[in-house]
């Protein structure tokens, strides 16, 4: 199973428009990607209610998966690995995509 860790850095944490903006970005991968966190058990990352309940706050270190048998057909273990550190990425760069947006 493809994995990937990240920090969660909008200041709000994946709630709002962070929490849009994520399952956005998931959704447009076609591929089921789940979110979970310590203490947490996993969940659908393309379902924007699942992630702003799921109580992912600023600074909390998430898990990104995507399970091998679920893998559309057509789609490889290297999408789901590139598919995973984009959106490892957007997560840690949400802090930096907020201030931009106040200015």
């Amino acid at each position: 199973m493809p994995v990937r860790k990240a920090i969660v850095s909008a200041a709000i944490g994946l709630h709002a428009r962070p929490a849009a903006v994520f399952v956005r970005a998931v959704t447009d991968t076609g591929l089921p990607v789940t979110i979970r966190k310590d203490g947490i058990d996993a969940v659908d990352a393309r379902s924007l209610l699942e992630v702003m309940t799921a109580d992912f706050n600023c600074g909390c270190e998430v898990e990104l998966g995507i399970t091998e048998s679920a893998l559309p057909a057509g789609r490889s273990i290297t999408d789901a690995e590139a598919a995973l550190t984009g959106l490892a990425e957007l997560l840690e760069s949400q802090a930096s995509r907020e201030s931009q947006a106040t200015a």
